[in-house]
């Protein structure tokens, strides 16, 4: 009998092991033949997914894949070389020679899984095609799932795949262990890549979800192998990590069971994951190991100070504000310190700080301007909620304001 565990053992193994197993294939094929080594992948997931279901879960299934694999990539070759032999000066220049030292080892699955991630994170794409690669190549996502992720159309994604793939495949970049200069080109980019993959998760702009786990889980997989990695293991690469820890922390938080959003204020901070908290202390600590200070420096501040039940906080946060906008502004992070200036000196003069940053055309502008207004203002607290709502493309959020807007009439006696 087939129960719930084996039947979901080979979607988790997917997600676990197809990016590895592509990327050690790519070692061998090369970025110019990606899709020989994904349909190699894919194959082997096919016939787990016939094999086990006739034969049972094997004692070791990661194993059972990876040998497979191996098989296949060597009747490939064995093709290749009889193709070679009757019509060899037909062939073409690139196409992927033989390999006869063919295997799958900690230490190469380790090497080229930390190479492929360089390799997608190409300056030569705009950051939307990295992080949709990253989710495609690096973490096995369909082009359905990857187009719900940036609520754009499936025909759009595909197109925008394909070309960031030529980018790819254009490069001379190699699946192999990397040399110093070749991480020290690239990690700012990989960074700013996986601060976006876990962002599409935590700040979700699908209408359908507000929070997408799957993609927070993904981008700190993609982290703990940069970590596990001396020549990647870096101040700024451990404090992205505690970044993530620390926010994920109070995932489970942000919703509540009518999946409703529960603002900060709000949330049961008993139901705030303990584990991840101590993870992000170790890993920001671990980050204070040089004298680089970098965004993801400041944010990991300002979530730690999330996490903690000092009355002082909101000075601390406000100020690690005040650093982060100067070393990269953003709407969101200017909307934010207004947040903090509001908890230090009132409601009333972050109002006019926030004016102060013309940001009418943002609905999370007129959230903020309802949340500073409901404290003394409630027809204009309202007036902004929903004008929130008519900016807003995500139902979750909708719903939250609409709940709020209730709270004020109610309040009112309206």
């Amino acid at each position: 009998m087939v129960t719930k565990s084996d039947r979901e053992i080979l979607p988790h193994l997917f997600r676990q092991e197809y990016a590895k197993m592509t990327a050690v294939l790519c070692r061998h094929f090369g970025l110019r033949h990606i899709e020989i080594a994904e349909d190699i992948a894919s194959d082997t997931f096919l016939k787990a997914s016939e094999s086990w279901a006739i034969n049972g879960i094997p004692e070791n299934p990661t194993a059972w894949l990876y040998t497979v694999a191996k098989n296949k990539t060597k009747d490939y070759f064995k093709h290749i070389s009889v193709f070679e032999t009757k019509i060899k000066n037909d062939l073409k220049p690139d196409r992927p020679k033989q390999e006869n030292d063919f295997e799958f080892n900690e230490q190469i699955i380790s090497d080229s899984q930390l190479a492929m991630i360089f390799a997608v994170c190409n300056p030569a794409n705009n950051t939307e095609s990295q992080v949709a690669l990253a989710l495609q190549i690096l973490c096995g996502f369909s082009v359905e799932e990857i187009a719900n992720a940036f609520i754009t159309k499936t025909e759009t994604i595909k197109k925008r795949l394909q070309r960031a793939r030529n980018n790819l495949r254009n490069d001379n970049f190699q699946i192999k262990t990397l040399t110093e200069s070749e991480i020290q080109s690239r990690q700012e980019n990989v960074l700013q890549t996986l601060y976006l993959l876990f962002n599409e998760g935590y700040f979700s702009k699908s209408n359908k979800q507000f929070i997408r786990k799957e993609l927070c889980s993904e981008a700190i997989r993609l982290n703990l192998t940069l970590i596990q990695n001396p020549l990647t293991n870096t101040p700024q690469t451990n404090a992205l990590l505690a970044l993530m820890c620390f926010q994920s922390s109070r995932i489970e938080a942000r919703i509540n069971e009518k999946g409703e959003a529960v603002l900060f204020d709000e949330q049961d901070k008993n139901s705030w994951d303990k584990s991840l908290i101590e993870k992000g202390n170790y890993y920001l600590i671990n980050a204070t190991n040089g004298n680089e200070i970098s965004k993801y420096h400041l944010e990991a501040g300002i979530a730690y100070w999330h996490t903690t039940g000092s009355k002082g906080k909101w000075k601390s946060i406000m100020q690690l504000y005040n650093q982060l906008i100067l070393i990269e502004y953003s709407p969101i992070t200017a909307l934010n310190r207004t947040f903090a200036f509001s908890k230090v000196y009132g409601h009333k003069k972050a109002i006019f700080e926030a004016k102060k940053l013309n940001l009418t055309k943002s609905n999370q502008y007129h959230e903020l301007m309802g949340y500073l207004f409901a404290e003394f203002d409630i027809q204009k607290a309202i007036e902004h909620y929903e004008q929130a709502i008519k900016m807003t493309k995500s139902e979750t959020e909708k719903q939250t304001l609409q709940k709020k807007i209730k709270r004020l009439k109610r309040n009112n006696g309206g």
